[in-house]
């Protein structure tokens, strides 16, 4: 593999993973290489992105590699964040915070039970948003992610405690238990 093939790989699997980042192994064996050649590869990276204007960075936390962006650039991701236009929620967004609200600790899975459809992006979005986060692992087989909400949630809507979200009309409860989130909104929508 040359410089530029493994380099973009390597790229491409950090940008995928995303928050959760990946191990060492797990580069190991997702590019077919020994453990030593996954650490050089990420050492050189690391000192690329280090060593140039660029504005991200190859961080590592708990044994995971993830990018990240670079502290010297966040007075304007604030204002990315902050600015009006990158406030509003899509529906499948709004859906996916109101179910993680009332039914946290809860898995991507049993979301996606509840909507009906995949619930990646909602949940990348709200992530991104920092309005949901992990809280935990799902007990048993893969030990899926449990998402709550944060204090940020409860800023953003003005409540003092999670206790304080409205009591969710009886029809709407038996639409969870039902897996009809549209219910829920009065709406048919899909992500």
């Amino acid at each position: 593999m040359d410089h530029n093939e493994w380099k973009g790989i390597l790229e491409a699997l950090l940008f995928a993973a995303g928050d959760e980042g990946l191990s060492i192994k797990q580069i190991s064996a997702v590019m077919d290489v020994t453990d030593l050649q996954s650490v050089e590869w990420l050492e050189l990276l690391k000192e690329e992105y280090a060593n140039s204007e660029r504005g991200i960075q190859i961080i590592e936390m708990a044994g995971v590699y993830q990018l990240a962006t670079k502290k010297e650039h966040s007075d304007y991701l604030k204002k990315l964040v902050e600015s009006p236009g990158t406030q509003t929620l899509s529906q499948a967004a709004l859906e996916t915070l109101a179910i993680v609200a009332y039914k946290q600790p809860i898995t991507r899975a049993e979301i996606e039970e509840i909507r009906g459809v995949k619930t990646e992006r909602p949940l990348q979005t709200l992530s991104a948003k920092a309005l949901i986060k992990e809280v935990g692992r799902a007990e048993g087989a893969g030990r899926a992610i449990l998402y709550g909400t944060t204090k940020e949630f409860l800023d953003y809507f003005g409540l003092k405690s999670i206790e304080e979200l409205p009591e969710l009309p009886e029809a709407i409860e038996e639409s969870f238990e039902q897996n009809e989130a549209d219910l829920f909104f009065g709406l048919h929508n899909s992500e």
